[in-house]
């Protein structure tokens, strides 16, 4: 639990969540203590924190990689708790080592540190991809339904790498807690796809899907239902974590209310708001069944950390606007 005078530590500070959740806390007047990996991220990182308005006076900024144990006991000294983001972020990889270990072993040595140093409580960033990645029967209406209790089953053959990553790093989280932890106090937050507008100066993460409809990338839309969260939404979930005490040893999925979406759904709002410019995304999947309904349930965040989330479509709309805005939209 954290107030106004306390310091906090947030890992991946300068990625697309990272920095919101900075902003945020910032502008909440908690000092924020963040780890990158190299110091030559600090320019960067500012000019997205003063572009949401935050004032970065309150910011420091410490050296710190998941892949060493460097850094890492500095990082923790005197916080009163911490958010950690930080974990890689590739989709297509050969070894999926390269992904899988990284993100565990990062997330140990994020907990331990902050056990070592009586942190009271940590704020994981999982996903849905901890989640509902491993196939499940349908219910009795023909819906795939998955919340909480759900896992994905990282030994699932076939399966990429970076759900892997998410399912093996999560669950390393909750076993170290259980049996080490000690005091230590664990939430974790499994947000489906995130969109929203963005504080970097360069369009990341899921941003680049859009460019990839737009510009012609995917001439067809994968057959792929999933939910769409808001970064700032997320964001605002995250701070309520820290804060809220019976959210201790619990995971949140957090996404919009409604209808899960597929791609082709997407890409006819990137041709609804865009016009012209959307000429090149696509409208037709690729060859296949039609997919089960999918629902992904977030009373449990709705109902203890009060997340009011933004409508999916709303979400779709101003990430563009912003996009357009910033100049990350050419024609192509």
């Amino acid at each position: 639990m954290t107030d106004s005078h306390s310091t906090v530590l947030v890992t991946g500070a300068s990625g697309y969540l990272g920095t919101r959740v900075v902003a945020d806390l910032l502008q909440q007047g908690t000092r924020v203590r963040a780890t990158v990996r190299s110091l030559d991220a600090e320019p960067a990182l500012r000019g997205a924190l003063r572009r949401a308005g935050a004032d970065d006076a309150a910011l420091e900024l410490t050296v710190a990689s998941l892949t060493d144990d460097a850094g890492w006991d500095a990082a923790v000294s005197g916080v009163a708790g911490v958010y950690h983001l930080a974990s890689p972020m590739t989709h297509v990889i050969e070894d999926a080592d390269l992904v899988v270990t990284p993100a565990r072993d990062g997330a140990l040595r994020v907990l331990r540190a902050a056990r070592d140093a009586g942190v009271a409580r940590v704020v994981l960033t999982s996903s849905f991809a901890a989640v509902g990645y491993s196939a499940k029967p349908l219910n009795g209406a023909g819906v795939r339904e998955f919340d909480e209790d759900d896992w994905t089953d990282p030994d699932q053959p076939g399966l990429p790498a970076y759900p892997r990553s998410k399912a093996v790093a999560e669950r390393a989280a909750w076993d170290f807690v259980e049996r080490e932890g000690g005091e230590l106090e664990l939430v974790v937050l499994n947000p489906t796809w995130i969109a929203g507008p963005t504080l970097t100066a360069d369009p990341r993460s899921s941003l680049q899907a859009f460019l990839g409809m737009l510009d012609g990338r995917m001439p067809l839309a994968p057959r792929q239902r999933f939910g769409i969260a808001d970064v700032r939404d997320v964001s605002a979930a995250h701070l309520a974590a820290m804060n809220t005490a019976d959210a201790a040893g619990k995971r949140f999925l957090l996404l919009a209310d409604g209808p899960t979406i597929s791609w082709l759904g997407v890409a006819s709002l990137l041709r609804a708001h865009l016009g012209d410019l959307a000429a090149a995304a696509p409208t037709a999947e690729v060859p296949g069944d039609d997919l089960p309904p999918l629902v992904i349930h977030n009373e449990r965040a709705k109902a203890e950390l009060g997340f009011t989330p933004r409508p999916a479509e709303t979400t779709i709309v101003e990430t563009l606007d912003d996009m357009r805005e910033r100049g990350m939209l050419v024609r192509v």
